[in-house]
């Protein structure tokens, strides 16, 4: 077990570098590293095999610590609450965070069940999708340009730990999903097939689109199958968070 170091200063290069990590939603792909905090997402990471680069224990929570975050991590740093709250971004924070590597050479696999994220901009709905997309067996999910940032704080905590089960791809183009070699799959409110009527061949990619635009259309044009829910309430559209899960959920059925 590596031995706590005490950190008090603010201006510390460490805690300068944590800061930007954890408070910049993109820092993380510059620093190869990025921030997790909280009892949920720390125990999630180790459970997941995720080794932690830097434990940081507020004072008062170190004495509390669960003793498999010190023996993990490679370095253990503790610091005043003051400075764990300047760090922090939750309203109560909890007194423990990991600072975990960025995965590194993620190539894109081929023949497997996959999400698409085509400009999904709300971090809670992108947290949101990428917890069903693990929960109805969607392991891989391919964020095309202009989706929120995957690994930023905001959606981590949305994820609720959903990242350490998935394998993620940024920054993917349209052209990349010819590699997928499976049938993509597109939502519409107004258009396509209802979701309760479609036998679906499976394994598949769900493509899931912009809060206010929807699918793009070139999206739309390279699709094999169209989709609609219905919605007997008479709403002209669903959350697109909401609408994910109801398509996976269904999907993950098929065959059973």
């Amino acid at each position: 077990m590596s031995e706590a170091v005490a950190i008090t200063s603010r201006d510390n290069p460490l805690l300068k570098e944590l800061r930007r990590v954890a408070q910049d939603n993109i820092a993380y792909r510059k620093a190869g590293r990025y921030w997790v905090e909280g009892d949920h997402l720390c125990s999630a990471a180790l459970q997941r095999g995720q080794r932690p680069v830097v434990a940081v224990f507020a004072e008062e929570y170190w004495p509390l610590a669960p003793v498999e975050y010190a023996q993990t991590a490679i370095k253990n740093i503790v610091i005043p609450k003051k400075l764990f709250v300047e760090l922090s971004g939750l309203e109560s924070p909890t007194g423990v965070g990991f600072v975990l590597e960025l995965p590194v050479d993620v190539a894109m696999q081929t023949g497997v069940a996959t999400v698409i994220l085509d400009r999904v901009q709300d971090a809670g709905n992108v947290g949101s999708i990428l917890r069903s997309a693990g929960a109805f067996g969607f392991r891989q999910v391919l964020a095309l340009k202009g989706t929120a940032a995957l690994w930023s704080p905001k959606v981590l905590r949305a994820g609720m730990g959903a990242h350490f089960g998935l394998h993620l791809i940024e920054g993917a183009s349209l052209d990349d999903l010819k590699a997928l070699q499976v049938p993509v799959v597109v939502t519409s409110s107004h258009h396509g097939d209802l979701l309760q009527n479609l036998r679906l061949r499976q394994p598949c990619a769900w493509a899931f689109g912009h809060e206010g635009q929807g699918v793009s259309p070139e999206l739309m044009a390279q699709a094999k199958v169209h989709v609609r829910i219905g919605q007997p309430g008479g709403e002209e559209s669903l959350n697109v968070a909401a609408a994910a899960a109801i398509c996976l959920h269904a999907s993950s059925l098929v065959g059973q």
